[in-house]
C-alpha cells in the first residue's frame, strides 16, 4: 500500500517502564513539572517519540510524523527555558509533545483526509487550531489517521490502511479521530485535536477509553480545516481537546477557542469557569436510549451509575420530557445534507464528485481505490436530497428539538447519554448496525458541546464511557461534571497493545 511522504514506518523502539509517569501524567502536569525543570521539553518528546515507536507498528495509529522537527521544537524550547527567570510566565502547554488529526492542516505534513486521489497532497500552512496550539507552546509530533473522507465509525482508508483499538487489536478505534484515540489511549500522546461532524471525537474516546469535548456549535475556527466548510455546515462540524484526563480540557479549550478574523461563521461565546461550577446548582437529565437504536444493557448502566455519582456529590436528578429522539438519525441526516456546501461524493473526488454507484459495482472486484462505507455514505446522502420534502420536516423537527432541550436544560442542566450502542465493535462491526452513531450525531446539528470520558470497562475489558451535554455555550459545565464523574469512576487508564512487550 502506497504512503505519502512522511508516513510513518514500522521501527524498533524501547518500551517506556509500566510505571513512567510520563506516559501516566495529564498534559497540564506535564507543562507544570517542565515549568518546575523537573523534566525537560526534550526528555517529553524522546519518551513519546519512544512510545509511538513502540506501539505504532501494532496501531497504526499515527500516519506521518515530524520527529526530527519535534526534537529540534523541543531543544529550542530548552534553550528558552535556561534564559527564562519567571517560568509562570511560559505559554500553558510550554514543551509538551501533541498529536493533530489529519483533517487539520499542519504545515509540512500530509494532508490526504484518507483520499486515494490526495495521496501526495501536503499541507501549506497550519489550521487555526494548529497555529493556536504552537503559540501555547505544544510541540506537535505528528498527524493521526482517518477513515476516507472523515464519516466513517471505523478508522481505515486506502492511504494508510486500518487503525486498531490498543484495548483489542481485534476492535475497531472508532472515527473518525480513530488515530488520536488510540494514541492517547496508549500512553503515546498526552494530548491531541479531533474534530467532530458526526461523533467522531466522542466515538473513538469511548472506543478507547480517553477523554475528549465536541465544542459548542462555531464557537472554535475550521479555518485550515479540509474540506473547506462554510455556513451552516461549519457550525456542525468542530474542532476539540481528546486527552488523557479532563484537566486537560479546559486549557485546551481557552487556547482554541474564538473567531479568528478568517472563519465568518465563528462566533464569540462567554467562557465560563469550570471551577466555579457547583454541583448543587446542577441539574442531570439521564437518558439510557433514544427508543429506537437498542443500547446494550452494560451502556444503559454506566448511565444510571453516571447519575447517581452526580445525586450522592449533590446533584438533582431530574427525568427529561422533551421527546424527538426516537428521529435523531433523520434530523441529522437532513440537516447536513440540506446545509450548503460540498456534497460527500465532491469530497471523495477531492472537488470532482465521484458516482458511488459504479464504484460500490468496482469495488467487489477490488477495482475500485474508495472504501465501501464512504461509497455507501455519498450513494444515501445522493438519495436523501432527492427527497426535499421530508428533509424540511426533519430539519424543522431539528430546529424544534433544539429550542425545547434548551428550554428544559436551562443554565445548570446537563443531559447524560450514551456514546454508542455498545462498547468498541469488532472490525467492519459498525457496517451491521450502521445507524448507531446516531446517539452521538444528534447533538452535531444541535450545536451542543458535549465531552465524553471513561468510566469504567465491560465484562470483555473494553471501555465504557458516557457523554454530557448541555445547552449551547455551556462548555464549561459539561466538563465541570466530567470532572466530577472522572473523580469517581478512576478516569483514563494507559492500554498496552496486546502484541507490544
Amino acid at each position: 500500500m502506497s504512503q505519502p511522504q512522511g508516513a510513518i514506518r514500522p521501527q524498533p523502539g524501547v518500551v517506556s517502564p509500566p510505571g513512567d509517569p510520563i506516559l501516566d501524567e495529564a498534559a497540564t502536569a506535564l507543562a507544570a513539572r517542565v515549568r518546575r525543570r523537573e523534566i525537560s521539553p526534550l526528555e517529553l518528546c524522546d519518551a513519546h517519540i519512544a512510545r509511538i515507536e513502540a506501539v505504532n507498528p501494532a496501531l497504526n495509529a499515527l500516519a506521518a510524523e515530524r520527529f526530527d522537527l519535534a526534537r529540534r521544537e523541543a531543544r529550542q524550547a530548552d534553550e528558552r527555558l535556561a534564559h527564562t527567570r519567571d517560568t509562570d510566565e511560559l505559554p500553558p502547554f510550554f514543551g509538551v509533545p501533541c498529536t493533530m488529526k489529519e483533517f487539520l492542516s499542519v504545515a509540512g505534513m500530509p494532508l490526504t483526509a484518507g483520499i486515494w486521489s490526495r495521496r501526495h497532497v501536503v499541507a501549506q500552512s497550519d489550521a487555526t487550531v494548529v497555529r493556536r496550539m504552537r503559540a501555547a507552546g505544544a510541540i506537535i509530533l505528528g498527524v493521526t489517521n482517518v477513515p476516507e473522507g472523515g464519516m466513517w465509525m471505523e478508522t481505515d482508508n486506502q492511504v494508510y490502511g486500518r487503525t486498531r483499538n490498543p484495548w483489542n487489536l481485534g476492535r475497531t478505534a472508532g472515527g473518525s479521530s480513530g488515530g488520536e484515540a488510540a494514541l492517547i489511549a496508549a500512553g503515546a500522546s498526552p494530548l491531541g485535536i479531533g474534530s467532530d461532524i458526526g461523533g467522531s471525537i466522542r466515538i473513538p474516546s469511548a472506543f478507547c477509553g480517553v477523554v475528549g469535548h465536541k465544542p459548542t456549535g462555531r464557537m472554535v475556527p475550521n479555518t485550515g480545516y479540509w474540506p473547506p466548510l462554510h455556513g451552516e455546515i461549519s457550525a456542525f462540524l468542530c474542532s476539540g481537546p481528546m486527552a488523557r484526563r479532563v484537566a486537560d480540557l479546559w486549557p485546551v479549550m481557552k487556547v482554541i477557542a474564538g473567531p479568528d478574523g478568517e472563519s465568518g461563521d465563528t462566533r464569540p461565546f462567554p467562557l465560563g469557569d469550570p471551577a466555579a461550577v457547583s454541583l448543587r446548582d446542577v441539574t442531570v437529565y439521564p437518558v439510557e436510549w433514544n427508543g429506537r437504536v437498542r443500547v446494550r444493557a452494560d451502556v444503559r448502566e454506566t448511565v444510571r451509575r453516571a447519575a447517581a455519582a452526580m445525586e450522592s456529590r449533590g446533584a438533582r436528578v431530574a427525568t427529561l420530557r422533551t421527546r424527538g429522539f426516537e428521529r435523531a438519525f433523520e434530523i441529522w441526516s437532513a440537516m447536513l445534507a440540506g446545509a450548503p456546501g460540498k456534497s460527500y461524493a465532491e469530497v471523495l473526488g477531492d472537488g470532482t464528485p465521484i458516482n458511488p454507484w459504479r464504484e460500490l459495482l468496482k469495488a467487489p472486484f477490488g477495482m475500485s481505490r474508495f472504501t465501501g462505507p464512504a461509497l455507501i455514505i455519498a450513494a444515501a446522502e445522493i438519495l436523501m436530497r432527492k427527497l426535499p420534502s421530508q428533509m424540511g420536516r426533519f430539519i424543522e423537527a431539528g430546529h424544534r428539538l433544539q429550542e425545547e432541550l434548551e428550554a428544559e436544560l436551562g443554565p445548570n442542566g446537563v443531559l447524560l447519554h450514551p456514546p454508542y450502542s455498545r462498547t468498541a465493535p469488532r472490525h467492519y462491526g459498525p457496517m451491521l448496525t450502521p445507524f448507531d452513531f446516531v446517539y452521538t450525531a444528534i447533538f452535531n446539528v444541535l450545536e451542543f458541546p458535549v465531552t465524553v470520558l471513561p468510566t469504567g470497562f465491560d465484562d470483555g475489558g473494553l471501555p465504557l464511557g458516557v457523554q454530557i451535554a448541555a445547552r449551547r455555550g455551556n462548555d464549561h459545565l459539561t466538563v465541570a461534571t466530567a470532572a466530577a464523574l472522572e473523580e469517581e469512576f478512576g478516569g483514563w487508564v494507559r492500554a498496552t497493545p496486546a502484541k507490544i512487550r
